[in-house]
């Protein structure tokens, strides 16, 4: 059997593409809008079992990628009823590239979150750039797990709880046994 494929210049596997359950700017029924692609957006959140505190704040991880053929620059964040978010400088998007603002340190950070947060919710986010205009899209608030284990912990998060030592049943017995 012999089998080939014929995709062009512009196939998909020729794209930047950083792929995983944060996949989130699909609007009517398309990948990205106005040139403007994120191929992954997460909010990190707590350690597994663990929760953001009330008026705490969590990393904002964006991959952009601007297919717009212009460069852009994402200027703001907001986030409606959700807390600020803060970005420390205008983001540069230049054709082509795709752009981390997580590393090598977090850019975007949602601030003064007016509930605690556990991970597996989703805020929305409305993101302005200055040619493309505003792009919103749902983001999922991740646990510091798995593939993200190994990012720096969201500030201010409240820990889990470390499970307390209980007797166990042999060693009750054993001094019931000696009386």
């Amino acid at each position: 059997m012999l089998a080939g494929c014929g995709a062009g210049f512009d196939a998909t596997t020729n794209q930047p593409y950083a792929p995983n359950e944060a996949q989130v700017l699909i609007e009517k029924g398309a990948y990205g809008t106005r040139g403007i692609h994120i191929p992954q957006a997460f909010i990190l959140g707590p350690d597994p079992g663990a929760q953001l505190a009330w008026r705490g704040s969590a990393p904002v991880y964006l991959n952009i990628l601007n297919k717009s053929g212009a460069p852009d620059t994402l200027q703001k964040i907001t986030a409606s009823d959700m807390g600020e978010v803060k970005i420390t400088a205008p983001i540069q998007l230049p054709v082509g590239r795709l752009v981390n603002t997580g590393k090598p340190t977090p850019q975007i950070m949602l601030e003064s979150i007016p509930k605690s947060l556990r991970g597996g919710e989703s805020i929305k986010l409305d993101l302005q750039f200055a040619n493309a205009g505003v792009v919103s899209l749902h983001v999922p608030v991740v646990t510091r797990s798995r593939e993200y284990k190994d990012y720096p912990p969201a500030p201010n998060a409240t820990p889990a709880p470390t499970p307390s030592p209980t007797p166990s049943a042999t060693g009750e017995e054993a001094t019931e046994e000696a009386h």
